[in-house]
């Protein structure tokens, strides 16, 4: 049930990035960048959620910081592929920090590989 929330959210964020005008080759309206770089940053706890819901864990046991989401791919995730703790740290500091809490991404090119960088990192929670 959450992966397709996940997915829902990475599509919400997709339409609310499509928002801002673009001018030469970057967002103009950095206000729709930020909203739709933390969606997408919630997409991706959505889908690491859903894979510990599914390992057994309560909704109670889920993580609630950013630590604890690394924790927990530490111990249930990156087991099954070591990749996946430094794809989501990158994830966390391109879209949560630069993305969504500083305003710093603009480029059209660098905001869309952040995007897609989230989408393989959801496919690959499984």
């Amino acid at each position: 049930m959450q992966k397709r929330e996940a997915i829902r959210y990475f599509e919400n964020a997709k339409e609310i990035l499509s928002r801002s005008p673009i001018e030469d080759n970057a967002y103009a309206d950095v206000k729709y960048v930020q909203e739709a770089c933390g969606t997408t940053y919630l997409a991706v706890l959505k889908a690491i959620d859903e894979y510990l819901l599914n390992k057994g864990l309560t909704k109670k046991e889920l993580p609630k910081s950013v630590d604890g989401y690394k924790e927990m791919i530490r111990k249930h995730i990156a087991i099954h592929n070591g990749k996946l703790l430094r794809e989501f740290e990158i994830l966390y500091e391109e879209l949560h920090i630069a993305g969504y809490y500083r305003g710093n991404l603009r480029h059209t090119k660098v905001v869309k590989e952040a995007f897609k960088s989230a989408k393989e990192f959801i496919d690959k929670i499984k």
